[in-house]
């Protein structure tokens, strides 16, 4: 299940390897769509507005139920894409290359969902935020950080220069993000903080049936 390392090879052109690229990675295929709907939140399309049409609102979560989904490919600002897809780039191929294709894209968007709905249910009552509409992909890459950090804890990352392993900077972007939930930056951190336990259960789960595995192959050979 986590045998996933295979190199890529391509003997075609720059556009060629472009395309075996983002066919091959999931999370490659998710910047590239990012990128798309980036640029077309910046036309103009007369009577419609791209950006309400497809964000993520608290308060239409029944009548607008494919927004838990859309508002994920929305981004405010070209510094909010990038951040955003760099740690995606880095943190998705990574957990891709051990779990596959089809489990990093089940961890991505059940952990993008599930912030949504924590965002929603959750600000309130615990709180006490009126959370607001929402976009921006950050909630789903918490939860492919938090999965990747409990399959490898011991990954060494920079977090601002500064070197750690990738449990410790789970670590501090939790307390990060638990200390800032009641400030007035405009960024969502009970999504945040949803999609991060979303991947942090998603990861133990695939660890605990993969040392099953593991342990029923090496049983099997006595």
């Amino acid at each position: 299940m986590f045998n996933r390392d295979t190199p890529y090879k391509s003997r075609g052109g720059t556009t060629d390897r472009i395309k075996n690229s983002v066919s091959a990675s999931p999370s490659m295929a998710i910047i590239l769509l990012c990128v798309i709907s980036f640029f077309l939140e910046m036309v103009p399309f007369p009577g419609f507005n791209y950006i309400s049409a497809f964000q993520f609102d608290p308060g239409s979560i029944m009548t607008r139920p494919w927004t838990l989904v859309t508002y994920i490919f929305l981004h405010n600002g070209l510094s909010h894409l990038f951040f955003n897809m760099l740690v995606l780039y880095f943190f998705g191929t990574a957990l891709e290359r051990r779990i596959g294709n089809k489990q990093l894209l089940g961890v991505f968007f059940t952990a993008g969902i599930l912030s949504a709905i924590g965002y929603t249910f959750l600000s309130q009552p615990i709180f006490n935020i009126s959370p607001g509409p929402m976009i921006g992909a950050s909630g789903a890459i918490y939860g492919v950080f938090a999965a990747l950090a409990v399959l490898e804890p011991n990954i060494k990352v920079y977090v601002y220069f500064i070197p750690m392993r990738l449990k410790y900077a789970l670590l501090l972007f939790a307390v990060f993000d638990f200390l800032m939930v009641n400030s007035s930056d405009m960024i969502a951190h009970t999504a945040h903080l949803s999609g991060l336990f979303v991947g942090l259960y998603m990861g133990f789960r695939m660890k605990k049936i993969h040392e099953k595995y593991m342990k029923s192959r090496y049983d099997g050979r006595w």
